[in-house]
């Protein structure tokens, strides 16, 4: 009956602490709250791997967090190493004995953490996520519980919904940019709007420039714009 008002306490509290909001403050959200509701959890941060191989952390609640990341990546080995790029999940009770972490064990531990797992959150094929979990006790973490479960998936919606809102917001932050570009493009040649957005779009064509980052060029740097437009 405890086992049960726990899990409906923390899902509870989850619910409330991992309300959907922009990308950025839902990944604080999501390692303040790591903090806050799982058991023996002392800090916490996100590793994302992005396409290109590269790995960055967000949302750290502490700075030493970041640097023991770091020293994941640059070792290539760790629990949030291995959750970001090879496996769902990976726990080391036992960080400094852990034979799977020989370099990285020995510094965690000289920073007084004894205990680390990583949850992952999501995968796309731009990207994925890992939830990183840190203690100064050792012993923690050798079941991810019901909880913690529990706690990775509500994490994993907020973080999709998150996206998806950050995706919607550069959609229409793309569009206005490009609109103020266009204006620029009519003010300038005295075209219409849609002459002057043909030449924009022509002129991403010839140079090899995306439309979004062309048009930002074209704001920050206006006297280098084409002297004859109709002449492309």
């Amino acid at each position: 009956m405890d086992q049960h008002l726990n899990l409906v306490e923390a899902s509870r509290r989850l619910s409330e602490a991992l309300a959907p909001d922009d990308l950025d403050r839902t990944l604080e959200r999501i390692t303040a709250a790591a903090v806050e509701v799982l058991p023996d959890v002392e800090y916490a941060s996100i590793t994302v791997k992005h396409a290109d191989g590269r790995l960055e952390t967000f949302a750290p609640t502490d700075q030493l967090i970041c640097d023991l990341d770091a020293a994941q990546y640059d070792l290539l080995e760790g629990p949030c190493y291995d959750a970001a790029t090879e496996t769902m999940h990976a726990a080391a009770p036992y960080l400094a004995t852990d034979s799977r972490f020989p370099a990285y064990g020995p510094i965690a531990a000289a920073a007084g953490i004894e205990a680390q797992a990583g949850i992952r959150l999501y995968d796309s094929p731009a990207s994925n996520g890992a939830l990183n979990l840190y203690s100064t006790r050792p012993g923690v973490f050798e079941d991810l519980t019901t909880v913690g479960q529990l706690f990775a998936h509500q994490a994993a919606v907020a973080l999709s919904y998150a996206r998806q809102i950050d995706q919607l917001q550069q959609a229409v932050e793309t569009r206005q940019l490009i609109g103020q570009a266009v204006g620029v493009i009519m003010e300038r040649f005295d075209l219409s709007d849609a002459r002057a957005f043909s030449f924009l779009t022509r002129l991403s064509q010839d140079t090899n420039v995306k439309l979004r980052v062309l048009a930002q060029r074209l704001l920050d740097e206006r006297s280098n714009l084409p002297q004859d437009a109709d002449s492309r």
